[in-house]
């Protein structure tokens, strides 16, 4: 768990702190497990590309068979991926797969770490990711956290060659390589050395796999079983894998677990070669440090006079292991190990601690109202001596007796300057293909380290120690009982515009919606919308007062362009609050899923603007979603009245109302209910109504053939945004009715152009386009047109999911083209 600078400062001081979220105490199996974990000194990290490329099977049974310290560098945050659970793209869908990361590591005990890069997308080579992410950049990321976390060994997923079939995935291995060679280089990054050592790992293994139709497994390569049952946490690895696996919700990534033997295949890539097991050639004992055969051998005799109903009773011998600890020279495996006995120790104690607020969010400069609870639930002897809060130390010398609850509450100043609540990485704009990180400290933090913490300072069995704790949010829910979220920093007002895009095709002003919302009382200021030239504001700088915390009210801007459309243009709105001398230009955005913590960030409070010459036919659209995306919203800025269709309104008789049906992405693979509407949906067709269906995975399909005639749905795609674009028919209707559609609407276009291109299409279909990436043939899947009956069958791997919340003019008007009879 990442420290805060407080917490650190104190276990670098004393070496007495414990970092952790909350202290509830651990069953006696776990205590059991870290007794193990606590006599064992190797490091494994494994690296690849993105959330749930890691092999999570093995990341547990190294973790908690081995006892090696282990970790997963996913490089990306999944910021391209899709959104099973959501319609969130970008670095929102990136929070909730770090979320989702972080769970699964919770569930093998594995440790995460990122890189700055941004997950932009598909990628087919290496060199066209490091065009996005900067070889250099990222390569000098990896060594960093290699430095920090001094693997023994490093696993890669994927191997340095186009057998890795992405190109993220490609270039990790690359990355892994490289790393390994630099990190133990002085000359490399020598920045980095004013924090970290250098530091050469033993090997690089390239962990070989098995699935889809690729197999780079060979019985002649090195492996290991990682299969097996673990009786103290009374899972086998296989079921600890598929738990955290299933946390991938948002990939669709749930798994039945593995109960039996599991071979995983490993080739060296550089490095000397293992024979025996992963670790060959490295001292994983305490002998390897001088001085610390002793220290083993007597944690060796504490685990065997461990007695399960009483952990309290080895406290005292590990107080004096740790002080042996104390005492050796290796300044990593002494913090790495006083860490690791503290927080065995607070689990024997069986104390209970905690630091919580009543409210989600305070405001700096602000009183805050802390409540402190403590009990001590063995028969150890124990005192709270004092508490830390923020900058205040508070004396209190309460000698915490078995079961004697003690609880107090504590009011503290925030300070004035403290910045608000944000991932350390989203705090600057990003580019498109890596995160500006200025803190060099922060580099490979899954998330930020804790600014608003509690320290407790006790005295356990005549020993001091110290815990700290990040104060958090506390509130109970009639249903789910009592809930933790984190406490944040919010801004005194936030503003959201209502709507990501606004789409003008005349002179017709629209009404700007704009949620204020306050975060302390008697908020007054003025709200000034910041527009491009050719855009004006008749009604701007208006006035609000909200009286009361968590007061919300809703002002409208109005917004016209100044002049008719001439030229399509895009472009970027935002709020900004004058409030008592200062400006604050933040949004408001939670995300609660439930199976992860809450996410709450401030985003910037903008919009985009789309101004474009655009026509559309009819009125009346049927939206079937399918995983999640925002093209409905786009629809009805274009004009069209949107219903949102259930399983139990997709009837032929429900059909007959809508001028056009739209399939939202991946319907055919998420929405079970297709397969029984599928006749109905072309009958619809038949009967002269217009079926739009965008892009579909080629597996898992709900039913085989979503068209009135035969195509394949394959993998092919094309990946750069500005590939050119040919047009192969260009009198048809899609480029004429009821928009002129020309090169140019496909200028601007963001992270690719398309995705699961199809095949083999039936004669009955028109292919009006093609394209390509740079030296690849030409593909004409992107866009199949087909009369069926009186009416249009379309389908489409063109990215409109992407480019039309983007605001790309484009896109629009060839989107309304498609709808049109």
């Amino acid at each position: 768990m990442c420290k805060s600078f407080l917490a650190l400062c104190l276990l670098l001081l004393s070496g007495h702190a414990v970092w952790a979220q909350q202290i509830h105490g651990s069953d006696a199996a776990k205590i059991k497990l870290q007794l193990e974990k606590l006599n064992t000194l190797g490091r494994v990290l494994y690296l690849a590309a993105h959330p749930d490329d890691e092999n999570t099977q093995l990341l547990a049974y190294l973790d908690n068979e081995k006892h090696y310290r282990t970790a997963y560098l996913s490089l990306t945050r999944g910021d391209g991926g899709q959104n099973l659970v959501g319609n969130e793209q970008g670095p929102y869908i990136g929070l909730i797969c770090t979320e989702e990361l972080l769970a699964a590591r919770q569930n093998d005990g594995a440790e995460q770490f990122f890189s700055s890069a941004l997950d932009f997308g598909y990628s087919k080579t290496a060199k066209e990711t490091f065009k996005f992410w900067g070889h250099q950049r990222i390569l000098k990321d990896a060594v960093w956290i290699i430095r920090k976390f001094r693997p023994d060994v490093i696993i890669c997923r994927f191997p340095e060659d186009k057998r890795a079939g992405h190109g993220n995935h490609w270039a990790s291995a690359i990355i892994a390589h490289e790393a390994y060679e630099m990190a133990g280089d002085s000359t490399k990054f020598p920045e980095q050395l004013k924090y970290v050592d250098p530091w050469q790992p033993k090997r690089v293994l390239w962990n070989t796999y098995q699935f889809g139709g690729t197999n780079t497994t060979d019985p002649n390569q090195f492996h290991i079983d990682i299969g097996g049952y673990n009786p103290l946490l009374g899972k086998s690895y296989g079921e600890i894998a598929a738990d955290g696996r299933s946390m991938h919700k948002s990939q669709g990534f749930g798994t039945a677990p593995n109960y039996g033997h599991e071979v995983a295949y490993f080739k060296t890539i550089t490095g000397t070669e293992p024979h025996q097991n992963l670790l060959d050639g490295v001292n994983t004992s305490w002998s390897k440090i001088k001085g610390g055969k002793k220290i083993g051998k007597r944690i060796t005799q504490t685990i065997q006079r461990f007695d399960m109903s009483h952990p309290e009773a080895i406290i005292p011998e590990l107080f004096r292991i740790k002080e042996a600890i104390s005492e050796i020279g290796n300044k990593y495996w002494k913090k790495q190990k006083i860490k690791e006995i503290n927080k065995i120790i607070l689990a024997c104690s069986g104390i209970y601690l905690d630091a919580y607020c009543s409210n989600p969010y305070i405001i700096a400069g602000e009183n805050m109202k802390v409540n402190m609870k403590a009990v001590n639930r063995s028969s150890v002897s124990a005192k709270l001596k004092s508490l830390t809060l923020l900058d205040r130390n508070i004396p209190l010398n309460k000698k915490l007796s078995t079961y004697n609850l003690k609880k107090d509450t504590f009011q503290v100043k925030v300070a004035g300057n403290r910045p608000i609540s944000q991932p350390y990485w989203l705090k600057k704009r990003h580019f498109s293909g890596y995160y500006q990180i200025p803190d060099q400290k922060l580099v490979g933090l899954p998330k930020n380290p804790p600014k608003l913490t509690a320290v407790f300072h006790l005295e356990i069995a005549g020993n001091a120690i110290s815990v700290s704790l990040p104060v958090h949010y506390r509130y109970v829910s009639p249903v789910k009982g009592e809930i933790e979220n984190r406490l944040l920093v919010a801004p005194p007002v936030t503003a959201n515009i209502s709507e990501e895009v606004y789409i003008f095709t005349s002179q017709k002003p629209q009404h700007i919606a704009v949620q204020l919302k306050s975060f302390k009382k008697n908020i007054r200021g003025i709200a000034h919308l910041k527009v491009p030239a050719y855009l004006e504001v008749p009604n701007n700088n208006i006035s609000f007062q909200l009286d009361k915390k968590g007061a919300e009210k809703t002002i409208y801007f109005t917004l016209k362009p100044k002049n008719e459309m001439q030229s399509s243009a895009s472009d970027t709105i935002s709020v900004e609050l004058k409030v008592n001398g200062k400006v604050y230009k933040r949004g408001i955005k939670v995300m609660d899923y439930g199976y992860i913590p809450t996410i709450t960030v401030f985003p910037p409070s903008e919009a985009k603007v789309a101004s474009m010459s655009l026509k559309i036919q009819g009125q009346q659209i049927g939206y079937i979603m399918g995983s999640g995306d925002k093209v409905p919203e786009a629809l009805r800025q274009m004009g069209y009245k949107v219903n949102l269709l259930k399983d139990n309104e997709l009837s032929a008789d429900n059909f007959k109302k809508f001028d056009a049906i739209v399939m939202g992405i991946r319907a055919y693979n998420t929405r079970k209910a297709l397969k029984y509407a599928q006749d109905e949906l072309m009958e619809y067709v038949n009967n002269g109504g217009v079926l739009v269906v965008q892009y579909n995975k080629n597996y898992g399909l709900v039913d085989a053939h979503p068209g009135p005639y035969p195509f394949d749905i394959t993998k092919k795609r094309v990946t750069n945004e500005f590939s050119p674009v040919k047009f192969l028919l260009p009198d048809a209707s899609v480029f004429n009715n009821p928009n002129k559609i020309t090169k140019k609407d496909f200028e601007g276009w963001i992270q690719e152009r398309g995705l699961y291109f199809v095949d083999k299409v039936d004669a009955h279909y028109r292919a009006p386009l093609a394209m390509h990436d740079p030296n690849e043939a030409s593909l004409d899947g992107s866009l199949i047109i087909s009369d069926y009956g009186k009416g249009k069958f379309v389908y489409t791997g063109l990215a409109f999911f992407r480019e039309l919340p983007a605001g790309v003019p484009g896109a629009y008007r060839l989107f309304a083209n498609l709808l049109a009879q």
